[in-house]
């Protein structure tokens, strides 16, 4: 496996990611986000999972900003943000930092897009400030929300899961720290892992987006903190009041799922969204991985295109 620079990550990667970088130090360091489309009004906030960044959402970008704001930070430790070396990476440190980010944008009426981890920390801004929020969509991104039963979905899930099988495994022997410091080395098997099933996305272009960020032990703290945080019990849901709870089960609601996924499964995690909206749209998409957004970018952009337009 090729192993990448940082110097390789400067760059718009081939044409590929042909958007303008912004940064804020409004979380306490700088982070980096995108920033398209169509200032003021709507926005539609688009948050990354594990080990991804907002190069995840390149197709939907372009199909969105003709008719709204298109918002995608990377968290802290991933995409070109920077990565602390005196930070903790736990979830409810990366709620804080959107958070922060969320006030110092002033962005309003949000359409909360959610991917992987990303699904707990935009549910937990949804929490502190459903009133910014406008709708929901979860691709693949768990929706915690104060559910009762989230502890035991979470157990079932490791039980039958490669990945959390395999950080369980790894952080019991030692090894987590050391594997996953390495993703720059070891991002393809990472990817293919959580479930990435479409072959035809990787290129050398496609490997340097997603290997480059993590060209040291030092710049995969966020990677490394995302899954020793669940390891160790060290990641904290954000837990709604009841006003919040109101406010947000009146908001329009969207679930895509990709059915081949085997990090978050289907059958353990849309219940927490049906839970919430039973009568909102879900979307099981046969063969469709964890990472839905590169597996059928044209499926999922048309899907949530559509759904914000009636809604």
């Amino acid at each position: 496996m090729t192993r990448y620079h940082q110097t390789d990550f400067d760059t718009d990667f081939g044409g590929t990611f042909p958007f303008k970088p912004n940064f804020t130090d409004a979380p306490g360091f700088a982070m980096h986000y995108v920033d398209e489309g169509r200032s003021g009004g709507e926005t539609v906030l688009c948050l990354h999972g594990e080990p991804t960044w907002g190069y995840l959402f390149r197709h939907l970008i372009p199909a969105l900003s003709e008719d709204y704001r298109v918002v995608v930070p990377d968290h802290m430790g991933f995409g070109k943000s920077t990565t602390p070396q005196d930070r903790s990476y736990w979830l409810q440190d990366h709620i804080d930092n959107l958070e922060r980010f969320v006030l110092a944008l002033d962005l309003q009426e949000i359409t909360l897009v959610m991917h992987d981890f990303g699904g707990p920390v935009g549910m937990g801004l949804a929490a502190r400030h459903p009133d910014r929020i406008r709708r929901l969509i979860s691709t693949n991104g768990p929706t915690p929300f104060g559910q009762p039963d989230l502890a035991d979905r979470l157990t079932a899930n490791s039980v039958v899961s490669p990945w959390f099988q395999w950080i369980l495994k790894a952080e019991k022997e030692g090894s987590l720290e050391v594997v996953l410091g390495q993703l720059g080395f070891n991002i393809l098997s990472t990817l293919k892992l959580n479930g990435f099933e479409n072959n035809e996305r990787i290129t050398e272009t496609w490997l340097a987006a997603y290997g480059s960020r993590f060209a040291s032990p030092a710049d995969c703290l966020g990677a490394i903190g995302w899954a020793k945080g669940f390891a160790t019990g060290a990641h904290r849901f954000e837990i709604p009041d009841v006003a919040a709870v109101r406010a947000i089960l009146e908001k329009p609601a969207l679930a895509i799922w990709g059915e081949a996924d085997r990090t978050l499964q289907a059958e353990h995690f849309l219940p927490l969204f049906t839970e919430l909206f039973p009568t909102a749209p879900v979307h099981r998409l046969p063969g469709v991985g964890h990472y839905c957004l590169e597996d059928a970018p044209d499926v999922v952009g048309r899907l949530i295109t559509d759904f914000i337009r009636r809604n």
